[in-house]
């Protein structure tokens, strides 16, 4: 069994934690702002724990989306947890039960699942400990920004609303700046983003949840066409 104890996951989760602190209090203030009530957004962080599917999330619900764009588009964007987990399977230990993997795989983000490969072995104690402070974390910092949304001038909020999307582009530079793949699908992403958005029978007749699902699934579709096979590479 693996020697990683429960404090160690939730010593190794502090940082953590302390970022979603932030992060959330932006995706809170945004979320007040398309008009949900404070405990809606507390409730959509508690339970869902995901930055870009929150955000998509809470876009289509202002925009009156339908049940069916919400659910392609949150399996679209959160895809990639199904692989991580899998990813993160090939680490564990005989303490992994099947209901103990399902139980954890809840826990899962970017963030956490950096931290949890790194590790040689891991086990369901050392899992739980170090999803404490980013769920506190998170839940904890949407209901600050949703509260303090409504108190705050309306300049401080707009502003600090941003701070969301700073977060996406804080993720995204560095890998572009290593993968040019990444910066080509990411340009592609922005470009069918901006045409959806200004030109006027797209924007009239294609909704927000439909327009963030043709983005993704074309800018991807061009990425995986354009990467280079391993015998490419290696030839």
């Amino acid at each position: 069994m693996s020697k990683l104890t429960w404090h160690k996951g939730f010593n190794d989760g502090l940082a953590i934690g302390l970022g979603y602190l932030s992060v959330s209090f932006s995706f809170g203030i945004m979320a007040a702002n398309d008009g949900l009530a404070w405990w809606q957004a507390v409730l959509i962080s508690l339970t869902n724990l995901t930055s870009a599917g929150q955000v998509a999330g809470v876009g289509i619900m202002a925009a009156h989306g339908t049940i069916f764009e919400m659910a392609l588009t949150q399996f679209i964007i959160n895809l990639r947890y199904s692989l991580m987990g899998i990813s993160l399977s090939q680490k564990t230990d005989e303490s992994m039960t099947t209901s103990r993997r399902l139980f954890t795989s809840f826990f899962i983000t970017d963030e956490i699942f950096g931290v949890a490969s790194s590790q040689i072995k891991v086990g369901f104690r050392y899992m739980t400990g170090l999803g404490v402070l980013p769920v506190i974390g998170w839940t904890l910092g949407t209901l600050l920004g949703a509260v303090l949304g409504s108190i705050l001038p309306a300049i401080v909020t707009n502003s600090l609303a941003i701070g969301i999307y700073g977060m996406f582009v804080a993720i995204v530079l560095p890998v572009c700046r290593k993968n040019k793949i990444i910066t080509i699908v990411s340009a592609i992403s922005i470009a069918l983003s901006v045409a959806f958005r200004y030109t006027p029978i797209i924007n009239e007749n294609v909704s927000n949840g439909f327009a963030i699902i043709i983005c993704a699934v074309i800018s991807a579709l061009i990425g995986v066409f354009i990467t280079p096979s391993k015998e490419e590479v290696n030839g």
